[in-house]
């Protein structure tokens, strides 16, 4: 059984100069313990897709103009906005593309990861930091206790986004998001993230939806895959049978501009 299921969704961002459809029709759905990784170039839709599953898109000027995004079977575009502060960070997180817009400048780490487990969790600040501390090494950042104190300029951008996954992950949510993850990294640290991602999500059984423009990370990672053009949902399998015998020309196009991306 599906725990995301999107249906149908519609995504219109009504501005003064006109409707811009951001979503049309978009269907997909993710399993426990699955990752479906969401494709297209830039201005495909995939972010705006993704957020709504948070209804993280400003309301206005987003306006869902119709389908359903169930959530272990209830409509997250129904739901109050008290409801939705509860799925946050429990039920669904997102971990996103820059950690440097993400993370607060003039925050230590480990406070910023501490706050979120008080916000969801309700614990006391010891207990908030001993589970950051533990948070940060689970994923992968080294000597966390010394890392939990520095600020997010001290930190390199693998080790910025492995705070985020930690933030992400410290609620235990049945569903990650992961938005480009490791558009900003050099190649080694991609290889590195995505490895963490697969380890956490073994360790975890959770549900991943991933939006990225390379289909080289997708060959790493992905059980299913989902080519999003314009909005519209132009092809979507399995990812061996889809990349050795694509039927779009779109989904051939994405294929050759894919770079090869090594293992560490």
């Amino acid at each position: 059984m599906s725990l995301l299921e999107i249906t149908d969704l519609s995504i219109e961002f009504r501005v003064d100069t006109g409707t811009v459809t951001a979503a049309d029709g978009v269907s997909l759905s993710v399993a426990e313990g699955e990752t479906v990784a969401l494709v297209g170039e830039s201005g495909s839709g995939k972010t705006a897709t993704a957020l709504s599953v948070l209804r993280l898109n400003p309301e206005p000027p987003c306006v869902y103009a119709g389908g359903e995004i169930l959530l272990d079977g209830r409509d997250v575009l129904k739901l109050s906005e008290k409801d939705l502060r509860g799925i946050r960070g429990n039920d669904v997180a997102m971990v996103f593309q820059d950690p440097m817009t993400s993370l607060n400048p003039v925050k230590r780490v480990g406070a910023q990861v501490a706050e979120v487990v008080r916000k969801h969790q309700g614990a006391s600040r010891a207990a908030a930091r001993a589970a950051a501390v533990e948070a940060l090494r689970e994923a992968g950042i080294p000597d966390p206790e010394r890392r939990a104190a520095q600020y997010p300029h001290q930190l390199s951008g693998g080790l910025r986004q492995r705070v985020m996954i930690a933030m992400a992950l410290v609620g235990r949510p049945r569903v990650l998001i992961a938005d480009e993850p490791t558009t900003a990294l050099d190649v080694t640290v991609q290889a590195q993230i995505l490895e963490l991602l697969v380890d956490l999500q073994r360790r975890h059984g959770m549900a991943i939806l991933l939006i990225t423009h390379d289909l080289g990370v997708v060959a790493e990672v992905a059980d299913r895959v989902v080519v999003l053009k314009s909005g519209r949902v132009v092809e979507t399998g399995e990812v061996v049978p889809l990349f050795e015998a694509p039927r779009e020309d779109y989904t051939r196009e994405l294929l050759r501009a894919t770079p090869k991306l090594e293992r560490v």
